[in-house]
């Protein structure tokens, strides 16, 4: 048997070093290097069996269809059985609740769940069961934190789906190290890996995050499951986006849209129009944007806010756009479009909590903070698209016709557009006004 030895591990990246060092070389943090005891772990291995391509069978293996088709649409269609699934998010935006009603649907529809809690009693779970609605039948609560009784366990029961919250709280009884940290992670991730891919149990693993939004632990740990989803959203709105990061068997570029209420997460039906509730038409610094969030369009409200600096430095924020965005625009709008933003602070926002990270919403950005600077609004049943250039070009954006077809629906029936989209496209839902440079634009919206 192979002796135990010491190694020491990077904290942020998991890269490992035979001696301590002040700087990892591979993250360039510092002051990361923990010790670690390399203790021999014994695991019984399957000798696997090469198959040939063409003679593979998929027949028995259908996804699991929820109902829920946001959660399916992000999964691109349901669960794939013996797929591993890793979801993260900010403390308290509700993982554990999402994957509570998930394992009570499932077991509603006559499979049998093993919900496996790290953090929470088994009464405790009860309660926030009860103010979901959920009944519980073949739904199996196991307060465990050891790897190698969660795998017994599930081993006899066989269960159809496996919840673990969260992956930071289990560990295997032959690492030295405590639970979360790198060698851990690593170790009880690969271990689930293996026996969700013999045994065909699909497995959904909570992952608490760090300071700057990504999954605790090293970045191995993102490529070693199946499928990574975010749960965003701002702590005190009552929305919710379940975004794909990474998705074996569909596309990551699907979100999924949920309201907290009393008794959970609900699905939006129509969330353009959810964020467009309390939209005032007279409002100054308000602009409406059609985006895209994967496949889907989804109508925005952007606002801003300039005011003349109290300090040396004018400020900018962002919330829910690009900060290198914001500056970016500011920077045309002062240099190209004769808009003097040097001695004003600068606060862009989106309504509800979302965050837009396409060039799409360049113009609508840019328009609402000139209209702010200026006090006037902009044209009413207006919306506003287009990628601003550094020169103040307006650029064409991509699947124009799905996002104003959109708009069309909300009753809006103009659209400020770069000259350049019109061309090889038929006849739009909406008027379309083209122009072809950020200072047309700010002339034709704010007149």
């Amino acid at each position: 048997m192979t002796k135990a030895r010491t190694v020491f591990v990077c904290q942020n990246c998991g890269n490992e070093s035979p001696k301590w060092l002040g700087r990892c070389p591979d993250c360039n943090q510092w002051n990361t290097y923990v010790e670690r005891v390399l203790s021999p772990i014994s695991a019984a291995k399957a000798k696997p069996i090469a198959q040939e391509l063409s003679r593979v069978s998929i027949e028995g293996f259908p996804r699991l269809v929820l109902p829920f088709s946001e959660f399916n649409r992000v999964l691109g269609g349901g669960i794939v059985p013996g797929s591993l699934v890793l979801i993260g998010g900010d403390p308290g935006i509700g993982k554990s609740t999402l994957l509570l009603q998930v394992a009570g649907m499932v077991a509603q529809e006559g499979g049998e769940v093993l919900y496996v809690s790290g953090e929470e009693s088994v009464p405790q779970i009860r309660l926030r069961a009860e103010r979901l609605g959920l009944v519980g039948d073949r739904l199996y609560l196991l307060p465990e934190t050891a790897v190698e009784n969660i795998l017994e366990y599930g081993q006899e029961l066989l269960p159809q789906l496996m919840v673990i919250d969260s992956v930071q709280t289990v560990y295997l009884e032959g690492l030295a190290s405590a639970a979360g940290s790198v060698g851990q992670l690593r170790e009880c991730t690969l271990r689930l890996m293996q026996w969700a891919k013999s045994s065909g149990v699909s497995v959904l693993l909570v992952g608490h995050v760090t300071k700057d939004g990504t999954i605790a632990g090293p970045h191995v740990l993102e490529h070693i499951v199946d499928v990574v989803l975010y749960l965003e959203g701002e702590r005190f709105s009552s929305f919710r986006l379940l975004r794909g990061v990474k998705n074996r068997f569909g596309s990551t570029n699907e979100v999924g849209i949920f309201e907290m209420r009393d008794r959970g997460l609900v699905e939006v039906d129509n969330p353009s129009q959810a964020f467009l509730s309390q939209r005032a038409e007279s409002a100054i610094g308000s602009v409406i944007v059609p985006t895209l969030e994967g496949t889907r369009p989804l109508l925005v409200k952007i606002q801003a806010l300039t005011s003349p600096t109290s300090f040396g430095f004018p400020r900018r924020t962002a919330n829910g756009v690009d900060f290198n965005r914001l500056l970016l625009i500011a920077a045309v709008l002062n240099r190209r479009a004769g808009v003097p933003l040097s001695n004003q602070d600068i606060i862009v926002n989106v309504v509800g909590g979302i965050k837009i990270s396409e060039p799409a919403a360049d113009l609508g950005i840019a328009l609402a903070i000139g209209s702010s600077f200026r006090g006037r609004r902009a044209k009413p049943n207006m919306v506003a698209i287009g990628e601003v250039g550094l020169s103040g070009e307006l650029r064409a954006v991509s699947q124009l016709e799905r996002r104003l077809a959109e708009a069309a629906k909300l009753g809006f029936d103009a659209c400020l557009l770069p000259a350049a989209a019109q061309t090889g496209l038929p006849s739009l839902p909406i008027e379309p006004i083209a122009v072809s440079s950020l200072s047309q634009a700010l002339k034709v919206a704010l007149a």
